[in-house]
């Protein structure tokens, strides 16, 4: 999955951290490495949080950002997957 691709694939994976200030990292068999998440990329209704463990589907591009080589472009906690 490289950044060219127009629509990446959604894939499945579980958040490995979040922090306070809207970042954070996603752990994933779908992706090469982990895959960092910001709060812009999270869709849901309300107050956007990810809890650390929790499923999630989500799109990715390969993109360095500080030490990450990956990053999310959409992400949605399972919890909302049958949300519009």
């Amino acid at each position: 999955m490289l950044g060219k691709d127009p629509d990446p694939p959604v894939v499945r994976g579980r958040i490995k951290f979040w922090k306070q200030n809207g970042m954070g990292g996603i752990q994933s068999d779908d992706a090469p490495g982990d895959v960092y998440v910001g709060l812009a990329a999270i869709d849901m209704p309300g107050y956007r949080e990810l809890v650390q463990g929790e499923l999630v589907e989500f799109q990715y591009v390969e993109a360095a950002h500080d030490s990450w080589n990956y990053r999310a472009t959409w992400v949605r906690p399972m919890r909302f997957k049958d949300a519009p």
